[in-house]
């Protein structure tokens, strides 16, 4: 049986619906926005729905918008459902001073690594992780390299010619 956007839209906004915050279709791909503190319910409602069957994590990553004011950091999920062959789009964002959301790694053993390397790259923690660590940069670098707040370039380098570029 084939799901459609309309069927997933409606049991969001019927079982929750306060943590649905926004919900677009671009290119005909469902992306809901949720709150960051239903996460985990809300995947797990979608992993277990006998319908919707959403058991495999395709993606997990960090974005960070910093001219979002208080939504400046964010993590995005990718769920498939194989059975149905439809995907479905999570956002949820959160400020820069509070980047902590909770694991969802006892649903996806595969959400262990992608939560390490947004940890890794976006500071974003991980709550119930079961060893949140640096899994590409070095234990001791104190920045998270893919926020938007470092220059893109050293401004002391003497050995390029910006003429050339």
């Amino acid at each position: 049986m084939a799901i459609s956007n309309e069927q997933i839209i409606g049991f969001l906004q019927e079982r929750f619906p306060d943590d649905i915050l926004h919900v677009e279709t671009p290119h005909n791909f469902l992306s809901v926005e949720i709150r960051p503190s239903s996460n985990v319910e809300i995947i797990k409602a979608l992993k277990e729905h006998p319908e919707f069957d959403f058991i495999f994590l395709t993606d997990l990553c960090g974005v960070h918008f910093p001219d979002q004011k208080d939504k400046e950091v964010g993590v995005i999920y990718h769920l498939h459902s194989l059975v149905n062959n439809f995907r479905l789009r999570l956002k949820t964002y959160m400020s820069e001073g509070n980047t902590e959301i909770n694991s969802i790694t006892s649903l996806y053993a595969g959400a262990n690594w992608m939560e390490r390397e947004t940890y890794d790259f976006f500071g974003i923690r991980f709550s119930g992780h079961p060893d949140l660590k640096r899994i590409l940069n070095v234990d001791h670098m104190e920045m998270f390299p893919l926020l938007k707040q470092y220059p893109l370039e050293d401004s002391g380098r003497t050995d390029k010619d910006d003429r050339f570029f």
